[in-house]
């Protein structure tokens, strides 16, 4: 049974009203409310409140603040403050703000914040800026828009014994995102590692979900922006083990509280540079925006979130994802020029006619970090440039790995320009530990810096254009993102980050598709079209399991911050015995291939494959696996599933097991993992799952058709299901008839010819999901995707034809037709002809 029915919180008008008592009133200056939420500023000393309906006690209270010069300023430190309010607009809508500013203290800049309501979105936002009003500079440390000051400091209307937090992490996994329960997080020791012992800090960076397991109340307080600052939570209980929170705060603020632990743990404290960005006099300098929100029902919460995330940053969302294969966790830095082509042959010959179309090469083909465009001779002794166009006659695309901001010991960038690397006070390069163990010293690229710059320009320019790379994986970009000395001083981690992204973006162009890896969540949003969601896998049922955490619990970001990377699969009988990290002593077992493979389907984003494929060809039904059809039609929709447990898991279960897919009106995929070592057992009722109970509901099992599924008066059982193992269990409403999609066909009734013209598909999102779009142009050539251009080389009336599929085979055909006229000119046209330019 799941352990809470969870609810849809709606709201009518009547119930909308939050009410404050007159004595709250009385000490109110300013309030703004909506359908879901009040905020108020108080009188007294200016700090604000949010209120949610149905809770008589504010959820938060809070103070803001900054450091300046190495010290804390706060709020309420100031004796005057000024309330206004106003109406504002951006690309979420409407709403009002008030803004309070701290005035008129000498020696202290003023201090003000911004706080939002929209009108119809069911959250706000808080952003605090500094103004420097003396005559000196300022050097700003950090931003606070939180520091709670309410007692309780965090008010869900349920005991704080009951509140489970989910902390996102500074990267997909630094460190491997979990969800542990209040006072319940272990030590962080730093590189991926936790400790034994209890802390008493509930970390997070980007985001935090508080959920109270008895009132069924959520707070989520999240970054909506990454222009410059990280944004970091520190969520302090008591004591450790103690279910009672002292102190809450959200800051915008610097990398280094996060590198101390990562890539700069091991160096002096003079490389352990706390940031410090120069505010001049008279000038003013914001925080990033936090969004805040109170709910009954946490996933609409974050994927309102997610959406706001999209929308506000103009998030590059690709028509489709790539399916291929990877080659990390099948050879590490061991593949070489004759296993790669061996592999790209098998996966042509096999497995393209499925989807899996791109090959990609991961660390260890070239000479050094920093010196990508020179190959390891020893490896790949005819180069990169000649497997690129190899990989593109197999008819497949050619994907690279690169660390864009590491360079290493060996490299021309470390020998020759020293001055393009990060560094310290003393201009001595900041070193962020090694390669591999001790080999290997490793160094960070300054994007700042001119001749740097162009270095990032001249490789992917060259790598993409030259070599044929369709698809980079930009992999470290975490362990780069550190402060120091900049050829620009006024420049953070990460708004550096972000200034060499888009140099690399604006060098590859738009065709190409970019991957976040290895990166704090929100940084690369609106510049790379995917992003990795999780820890690395491997040849092993331990790296599943704690991959999973984070795909369940980043489920929202999928098609909203970018195309979910979940990272490869893994179902061959392979075992690698001299790397030790998420490697196993034995091969999965075929219940171990299948939880990778699902566990990958239902991130809805990436499908990569990263086993040796002749080792996997030795397995009949492994391959048959990979071939699963159900499998393929849940990763081609593009959804995320949605892990209906991933607050109120049982102790028992460990971490989040159950995910439910709606493919369409008709059918949906309900998967259930046993992460534990013990059997377990589940029911489910059809409400449970959102839908209605009848006599024609059908469920079957995707991964064995033999296997009987427990389905009766309406509850579906799934009884001592074994250790490491999955059920994927489809379920099909048969009093809803089957239908095919409907679409329509946008296209010109006339075009000039030798002109490319554009077609396009829209589809009816209250019909059948497409999954695939199949075009026909009528002169011989054929098309893939929901648009394409064409360009005709010969007059005349010609049937576009477009066939789109849905799920289990139905289809759907349009088609139009469309007029070309026009001559070609074949003679010297010397007049015309115009000297083309880099775009």
């Amino acid at each position: 049974m799941i352990a809470q029915r969870w609810h849809k919180l709606v709201f009518s008008a009547s119930l909308a009203v939050i009410t404050l008592s007159i004595s709250a009133v009385c000490q109110t200056a300013s309030s703004l409310q909506n359908k879901w939420l009040a905020v108020s500023v108080r009188r007294s000393d200016g700090s604000f409140e949010v209120r949610a309906e149905g809770l008589r006690d504010p959820v938060l209270s809070a103070r803001v603040g900054a450091e300046t010069n190495h010290k804390w300023i706060f709020s309420n430190e100031y004796s005057k403050h000024e309330v206004s309010e106003s109406d504002f607009h951006d690309a979420l809508g409407e709403g009002r703000q008030v803004t309070v500013s701290f005035i008129g203290v000498k020696g202290k800049p003023n201090l003000r914040y911004v706080l939002q309501l929209y009108n119809d979105r069911p959250y706000g936002g808080v952003k605090v800026q500094i103004e420097n009003t003396e005559g000196q500079p300022l050097k700003i440390q950090s931003i606070r828009m939180i520091d709670a000051v309410g007692s309780p400091r965090v008010n869900l209307g349920g005991p704080e014994d009951a509140d489970r937090v989910l902390s996102d992490s500074y990267s997909e996994d630094r460190p491997p995102l979990q969800i542990f329960d209040l006072g319940k997080a272990p030590v962080y020791l730093g590189r991926d590692e936790y400790g034994r012992d209890l802390s008493n800090l509930h970390l997070a960076v980007g985001s935090q979900l508080i959920y109270n397991r008895q009132s069924k109340v959520s707070l989520l307080l999240a970054a909506l922006s990454s222009d410059r600052w990280l944004t970091i939570m520190h969520l302090r209980t008591a004591s450790p083990g103690t279910a009672h929170i002292s102190s809450y705060t959200v800051d915008s603020t610097g990398t280094t509280e996060i590198m101390k632990k990562e890539s700069i743990r091991d160096d002096p404290a003079s490389d352990q540079i706390e940031l410090s960005v120069p505010l001049p006099p008279g000038k003013t300098i914001s925080s990033e925006k936090l969004t805040f929100s109170v709910s009954k029902d946490y996933h609409a919460q974050l994927e309102n979130y997610g959406e706001a995330i999209r929308l506000l940053n103009k998030a590059r969302i690709p028509a489709t994802a790539p399916w291929g294969w990877w080659s990390w966790t099948a050879y590490y830095f061991g593949l070489s020029q004759g296993t790669a082509v061996t592999n790209a042959e098998w996966l042509s010959e096999h497995f393209k006619d499925l989807g899996f179309d791109y090959f990609h090469i991961d660390e260890g083909y070239a000479y050094d970090d920093g010196e990508f465009l020179t190959p390891n001779a020893t490896s790949w002794p005819d180069g990169l440039q000649s497997f690129g166009r190899h990989v593109c006659h197999l008819g497949l695309k050619f994907g690279m790995w690169v660390a864009p901001f590491r360079v290493g010991q060996k490299a021309w960038v470390y020998e020759k320009h020293k001055d393009w690397l990060v560094h310290n006070s003393q201009g001595k390069p900041i070193q962020i530990g090694f390669i591999d163990s001790s080999r290997g010293p490793i160094y960070v690229l300054d994007p700042t810096h001119p001749g740097a710059q162009e270095y990032l320009r001249r490789t992917f320019e060259i790598l993409s254009r030259d070599w044929g790379a369709r698809y980079f994986k930009l992999d470290f970009m975490d362990d780069t993102a550190i402060e120091g000395y900049r050829y620009r001083p006024d420049v953070t981690a990460l708004g550096a980050q972000r200034m060499g992204l888009q140099i690399i973006r604006d060098a590859v162009g738009d065709d190409v598709l970019l991957d976040k890896d290895g990166s704090p969540m929100l940084n690369a949003v609106g510049l790379t079209e995917l992003g990795r969601i999780s820890a690395d896998t491997g040849h092993s049922f331990a790296g599943t399991k704690e991959d999973a955490v984070g795909i369940a619990a980043r489920y929202y970001m999928n098609n909203n911050f970018y195309a979910a990377d979940p990272d490869a699969f893994t179902v061959a009988r392979q075992l690698i015995t001299d790397q030790i990290w998420r490697q196993s002593k034995t091969p999965l077992t075929l219940d171990e291939a299948e939880v990778s493979i699902t566990l990958a389907a239902i991130a809805g984003g990436m499908f990569e494959l990263g086993d040796d494929l002749p080792t996997l060809a030795a397995d009949p039904d492994r391959v048959n696996l990979v071939r699963n059809r159900d499998l393929l039609e849940m990763v081609r929709l593009r959804r995320a599933a949605k892990p209906l447990d991933l607050m109120t898991y049982l102790p028992e279960d460990e971490q989040p097991s159950v995910f439910l897919l709606h493919e369409d009106k008709r059918q949906s995929m309900l998967v259930v993992f046993n992460w534990t070592e013990s059997f377990r057992s589940h029911e489910f009722t059809v409400s449970e799952l959102g839908m209605k109970e009848n006599d024609s509901l059908v469920a079957s099992d995707v991964l064995h058709q033999d296997r009987s599924v427990n389905f009766a008066q309406g509850t579906l059982r799934i009884n001592d299901q074994t250790p490491h193992s999955v059920r994927v269990i489809k379920i099909v409403d048969n009093s809803i008839a089957p239908s095919n999609p409907v679409v329509k066909l946008e296209a010109p009734s006339h075009a000039q010819l030798g002109v490319p013209v554009h077609v396009s598909c829209v589809v009816d999102t209250s019909s059948v999901p497409v999954l695939a779009y199949n075009w026909d142009f009528g002169d011989g050539v054929s098309s893939q995707g929901p648009s394409a251009d064409h360009a005709y080389t010969r007059n005349g009336v010609y049937k576009i034809l477009l066939k789109v599929e849905g799920i289990n085979a139905v289809s759907a055909t349009q088609a139009t037709s469309i007029t070309i006229l026009g001559t070609t000119q074949t003679t010297y046209d010397a007049e015309h002809s115009r000297r083309y330019k880099e775009r």
